[in-house]
């Protein structure tokens, strides 16, 4: 189920978590910018889409995480071609580094203070 903004999004064991940390270059950056907007509004359109969220760490490392329902979800979204075109940009123009971890959830916990 998509995430809306306002709505917490429904995590269940299984579904398959990116972690794509980077830095980024500072010359790159409207660039980068408008290219990040595009990409999340894709990976929201995609099947099995569940979340995504991003960070920026006390050091300036940026952190985002993307959840798929399914690993044939987020390889789908792994190897669109409008996908594949901005990571190529990514490391032609955009960051200095960068690393990815993929991962299959294997427990979730929640707990709110009010209910949902």
């Amino acid at each position: 189920m998509p995430s809306h903004e306002g709505s917490a999004p429904q995590f269940k064991e299984e579904q398959v978590l990116t972690v794509f940390r980077s830095r980024r270059r500072r010359e790159a950056e409207p660039a980068y910018q408008l290219l990040s907007r595009q990409m999340e509004s894709s990976a929201r359109s995609m099947p099995g889409f569940v979340d995504f969220k991003s960070f920026t760490a006390d050091d300036g490392e940026q952190v985002s995480v993307v959840t798929f329902a399914t690993p044939a979800d987020q390889r789908r979204w792994r190897d669109d071609l409008s996908h594949r075109e901005a990571q190529r940009r990514g490391r032609d123009e955009f960051y200095e580094q960068y690393s990815i971890q993929v991962a299959r959830c294997t427990h979730v916990s929640e707990w709110s203070r009010t209910p949902p």
